[in-house]
């Protein structure tokens, strides 16, 4: 497939989870992929299943929780390959489980910096490559929890992902115009390491109350980043798709 042929795919959190497989699937369409990780191993392990299957990735470390180097990411990849067309937010941060009286003060900004003032910047500088050629799409990352909590003892991570619901529509709608699309997800009960490590004590029950009775899959919520991202989606803005098997509904 050659779908995104040309074009230049950046993601964050892509050694695992949602933005491993979001990195995978751009490949297999013909993106270059720059794919950020903080986990040095699973960024070069990813770049190197890319290239082992004929697709083109390239791995640069980076710590969503430092401004310079989502910066640095950014001016990295534009000046690599030229261009950045696409941009997945993804990289995420929950904090353990814990009432929010007893939630220390320094997870709030841990969880806020990962989750959300990652997002803002990695559009801001993404934005400054993208309005100059005239192109671009932004997902970002959401999650169900910004839209309707469902997860007690997870306020700062359901109020960080809310942020990034607001974050977008408004970006989206400062830079539709400049032909930026702006759109993100907000994936639902995913078998992710993160909701493996939530204290979800029975799955099973998860499972059972949703309208699939199953739980999501990485690249289940990856297929919908790819098709918001695409020229099918070229006339979505500011749009919040929820990948959750129907939670939302209920």
């Amino acid at each position: 497939m050659s779908e995104f042929s040309g074009k230049v795919a950046v993601i964050t959190g892509a050694g695992r989870g949602i933005g491993r497989a979001a990195a995978l699937a751009f490949a297999r369409r013909g993106a270059t992929v720059v794919a950020a990780n903080r986990r040095i191993a699973d960024g070069e392990s990813l770049v190197a299943e890319i290239a082992a299957a004929g697709g083109k990735a390239h791995f640069v470390a980076t710590d969503v929780a430092q401004p310079a180097q989502i910066k640095r990411l950014m001016d990295e990849a534009a000046a690599r390959c030229g261009r950045i067309d696409i941009v997945f937010n993804n990289a995420g941060y929950q904090e353990p489980r814990t009432p929010l009286a007893d939630t220390p003060e320094e997870s709030f900004d841990r969880v806020f910096h990962i989750n959300a003032q990652s997002v803002w910047l990695g559009m801001k500088y993404a934005l400054a490559h993208m309005v100059p050629q005239g192109s671009g799409a932004i997902v970002n990352c959401a999650s169900v929890s910004g839209l309707r909590n469902p997860n007690p003892g997870l306020a700062l991570y359901s109020a960080s992902k809310a942020a990034v619901v607001s974050l977008t529509r408004s970006a989206a709608m400062e830079y539709a115009e400049k032909g930026v699309r702006i759109n993100a997800v907000a994936p639902g009960r995913v078998v992710t390491d993160m909701m493996l490590g939530s204290k979800i004590m029975d799955m099973g029950a998860v499972a059972a109350g949703l309208p699939l009775r199953r739980m999501g899959k990485p690249e289940e919520v990856a297929e919908a980043v790819v098709w918001l991202a695409s020229d099918a989606a070229s006339f979505v803005v500011g749009h919040v798709l929820c990948t959750d098997g129907g939670f939302m509904a209920l």
